[in-house]
């Protein structure tokens, strides 16, 4: 929807469209707009993270290049599919399609009675790394929302870093112990124990006194700063995060320049 409105001019159309096929046991969402419409030789990049189609209106409203990328994985996450149908001028079509209904209940039965999960349901902490270097940093993400994962996790891949994600305080510190990770981000409003604790006990334990850890907040108030380098964060920083900066921090604590 974001796209569709960025891309469509002040007087033409956006529609939402919501179906459920209950016979197929899915529903479609797709998004229709009757903007600047994309070139077919652009069509098969769109997905891809980072990327953006070469047009004025995007060094205009310059982004990240991650949103269709997100909207692709967690599609996948569903086990569900993106189409695109776009044509120069006259706008585009976008639409995404995740199963529900029996086959949803019958895939959540499988899980729940020890049965290997489908690739659409495994956690992102599963994902196959893609693109690493030799030398990148073997990073913790503890964060519990899954955009910031994938948006975090696809940036730091790409830039070659290996990555684990632990979606509280507690497996934060399991992880940890587990795969001594060379850095860890460490979200600090988090379910069942949140960050600043999670860095407390940490602290604690003899192995992990000089482990570089990076707090990030989403809710930036007067004092944090102070509160997470006291905790024993060594850096602080406030979301949105910038992916690069991140980059650099990440690097910089773990002595891995580019």
């Amino acid at each position: 929807l974001t796209n569709a409105v960025k891309y469509t001019s002040e007087n033409g159309q956006v529609t939402l469209q919501v179906r459920a096929d209950a016979e197929q046991g899915r529903i479609r969402f797709s998004v229709m707009d009757n903007g600047i419409g994309i070139a077919p030789g652009d069509l098969k990049r769109l997905f891809q993270p980072f990327v953006q189609v070469d047009s004025a209106l995007n060094r205009l409203y310059e982004g990240t290049g991650l949103g269709l990328a997100l909207v692709q994985k967690l599609t996948d996450m569903h086990g569900g599919s993106v189409e695109v149908e776009s044509e120069i001028g006259n706008g585009s079509r976008f639409t995404v399609n995740i199963p529900w209904g029996k086959d949803l209940i019958a895939q959540q039965e499988s899980i729940e009675a020890g049965g290997e999960p489908p690739p659409s349901v495994i956690s992102a902490k599963s994902r196959a790394p893609s693109g690493q270097d030799p030398d990148g940093s073997l990073v913790l993400l503890a964060e519990d929302n899954m955009a910031n994962i994938l948006t975090i996790g696809e940036y730091l891949e790409v830039h070659g870093h290996k990555l684990v994600n632990a979606h509280d305080g507690l497996e934060a510190i399991q992880l940890t112990k587990e795969m001594n990770p060379d850095i860890i981000l460490m979200d600090i409003q988090m379910p069942a124990l949140d960050g600043l604790e999670a860095i407390r006990r940490l602290r604690s334990d003899p192995r992990f006194e000089s482990t570089p850890i990076i707090a990030l907040t989403a809710l930036a108030m007067p004092g944090d700063r102070e509160r997470c380098l006291e905790a024993g964060a060594n850096e602080y920083l406030s979301k949105p995060v910038s992916l690069k900066e991140l980059d650099r921090i990440i690097r910089s604590l773990t002595k891995r320049e580019t």
